[in-house]
């Protein structure tokens, strides 16, 4: 929600917890908030909880970048920012100290679920995370990163699927456990289980 000032927090995180609502009533199996406005996690648990769906989990992008890696979803979608630019409230990559507070701040919200993004370039987060939440800490590998090997491999530069598998493992030894990727598709031939 925006005016002349910029965002306007509260009636932003009302709408957020409403969106909960009606997701989890038209039967989601959970909720993952990606904005990264301070305090949606606790503003969705809380509105959850109220309306009986304490059982829906929330999955929060509790460490999200500005990320220049975001690019191809945003052309596809077109949902690059109309004006400005999503830096004011998503992270700064340089500074780890606040995607780490980002991360525990959610849990302490209520989240159940917590993940970086984008993927790759969080691969020191991941396990700091989990040691310092207790939670389940999972990657997101978002569209710049799929595309820039799906790039490479159109020109003969690597083997598209091994690569994609490479970055899995890497992921997994980064302590990930579980990856959200525009590759999923890949898993079955791969080899890769549920």
């Amino acid at each position: 929600m925006l005016d002349e000032q910029g965002i306007k927090l509260e009636q932003t995180l009302d709408e957020l917890a409403k969106s909960a609502v009606a997701f989890a009533a038209a039967g989601a199996d959970g909720i993952s908030p990606s904005d990264m406005m301070d305090g949606r996690v606790a503003r969705i648990r809380a509105a959850l909880d109220e309306h009986g769906f304490n059982l829906v989990p929330v999955m929060s992008y509790s460490t999200k970048f500005a990320s220049n890696f975001y690019g191809p979803f945003r052309n596809a979608a077109d949902s690059a920012p109309q004006f400005g630019d999503r830096r004011h409230y998503q992270l700064d990559v340089r500074n780890r100290n606040d995607a780490l507070a980002s991360s525990v701040r959610c849990a302490e919200e209520g989240a159940d679920l917590l993940m970086v993004k984008p993927g790759l370039t969080s691969l020191d987060l991941i396990r700091p995370i989990q040691e310092r939440t207790g939670l389940q800490v999972g990657a997101y590998q978002v569209s710049g990163e799929y595309a820039g090997m799906s790039l490479l491999a159109e020109q003969g530069l690597i083997k598209f699927e091994e690569a994609l598998l490479e970055t899995w493992h890497v992921f997994k030894r980064a302590g990930a456990q579980y990856i959200i990727t525009y590759g999923a598709r890949y898993a079955k031939q791969l080899g890769i289980g549920r």
